[in-house]
């Protein structure tokens, strides 16, 4: 396996890093330096009394493989899980014999009911509803926020129900649901001209996999809670594991990428893998303005998980505010993009309702989403909840019949305030 090394310098005592020493024995991986108590130090390497600058040595590997005693160390079969039962779920929505009932029910599964038409997932103790808006960083003080995040889906799932599918085979138009055409495809929306599933779909990439990722498992309160720290550093896995914790924690934020994946450890191979943000990276990766964006995350993930190994949290902690900024672009890039996709098919000489519905149903699901994302070295995302919900109601609320009567000053206008807080302009993300 090709390996990357990695000789980051520090040149300032204390730092975690391995110092040179006047012997010619093997240095431990980590040890520590602190000015004037070198010799004897109980935590540091005997320096001679004197410490040149000290390196850190990261094992960068060419994929993302990981191993401890000859076994992988890398695991994030949970992450797996919930895309899987997301996908079932998404499918399910446009099934007009599903119920409220059953999809409330695939939603917030409970082990070893028969929700899913996989039979692995069924046996699953994970549900999809009980990690949506749940990260450490975002939720665990905001009980209130939570509740209305999950009754939103919850919403969107008996809508569907209750209002798309009794109108399945209906021509929609203004204040009718129903179905409309968009070129070859047929599109289901409400009465307003929302696509329910896109409002879930786009929506659940945000409140689940970018908040989970983002706002939990690369959060410093769960990768360094309790002792993981000190056991990463004496390489002792979690019990019965071949990963430490902190490992695994890292491996979970990877899952919520790449779980669906061909080749977990090569994922960029095959981007597009799912439904959710694999998808929307592959994207955003083919748009010329933004190329590069998903080897970025994918060796910003290598890297952290590298140091994590060599114990190296300073570059461990850099990584992860690489993959906040870039997955939270990637949620800037596309709201923008399906805004401005819409505002062009409404202003065809002969307005292409339908394309224009899907896009701007797949925009409010991306606009939802940015509440979830994470300035990169702070504790807030691009947008509050309040200004997210703000954006949607502008969306649709130029006139009583929403969708159909927005206009392509208002798509400008969320689309500009989108762009404005983020490194892109509105011109490269619209295309």
């Amino acid at each position: 396996m090709r390996k990357l090394l990695f000789i980051l310098p520090v040149l300032i005592g204390g730092l975690v890093a391995s110092c040179s020493s006047d012997d010619n024995d093997p240095l431990p991986a980590v040890a520590t330096c602190t000015d004037g108590i070198q010799n004897g130090d109980e935590t540091g390497v005997d320096c001679g009394g004197t410490c040149t600058p000290c390196t850190i040595a990261i094992d960068n590997p060419a994929t993302y493989v990981f191993e401890r005693n000859g076994e992988s160390t890398v695991s994030f079969s949970g992450q797996t899980t919930r895309i899987s039962m997301g996908q079932e779920i998404l499918d399910a929505f446009k099934e007009t014999t599903s119920t409220s009932e059953k999809l409330q029910a695939m939603f917030a599964h409970v082990e070893g009911v028969a929700d899913f038409a996989d039979a692995d997932l069924n046996v699953s103790d994970k549900s999809v509803r009980s990690k949506t808006a749940a990260s450490a960083d975002y939720f665990s003080g905001n009980a209130t926020d939570q509740a209305l995040i999950k009754a939103d889906f919850e919403g969107w799932i008996n809508a569907q129900v209750s209002e798309v599918f009794p109108n399945w085979g209906v021509a929609a138009a203004a204040g009718t649901a129903g179905q409309i055409a968009d070129g070859s495809s047929t599109r289901y929306i409400n009465a307003k001209g929302l696509e329910y599933n896109q409002a879930f779909n786009k929506g659940l990439i945000g409140a689940l996999m970018a908040d989970q990722a983002l706002n939990n498992y690369l959060s410093t309160a769960i990768l360094d809670e309790a002792d993981n720290r000190a056991n990463n550093d004496a390489g002792t896995p979690a019990e019965g594991k071949t990963y430490t914790t902190m490992e695994h924690k890292w491996d979970e934020a990877y899952g919520y990428v790449y779980g669906a994946n061909a080749d977990a450890a090569d994922p960029n191979a095959d981007l597009g893998a799912d439904s959710f943000l694999n998808k929307y990276v592959g994207r955003v990766e083919g748009d010329d303005d933004f190329a590069g964006i998903a080897d970025a995350i994918f060796q910003a993930f290598k890297l952290g998980r590298a140091a994590i190994v060599a114990q190296d949290y300073t570059v461990r902690d850099e990584q992860a505010e690489i993959i906040k900024k870039k997955i939270s672009e990637v949620f800037g890039i596309r709201s923008v993009y399906y805004l401005q996709q819409g505002k062009n098919a409404i202003e065809q000489e002969t307005p292409d309702y339908g394309g224009a519905f899907h896009d701007l149903s797949e925009g409010y699901g991306f606009i939802y989403s940015l509440q979830f994302t994470r300035k990169p070295n702070s504790a807030d995302p691009y947008f509050s909840k309040a200004e997210v919900d703000a954006f949607l109601v502008d969306l649709m609320d130029d006139g009583p019949n929403g969708l159909w009567d927005v206009t392509p000053a208002t798509l400008d206008a969320i689309a500009e305030a989108i762009a404005a807080r983020f490194d892109f302009t509105l011109a490269e993300a619209a295309e």
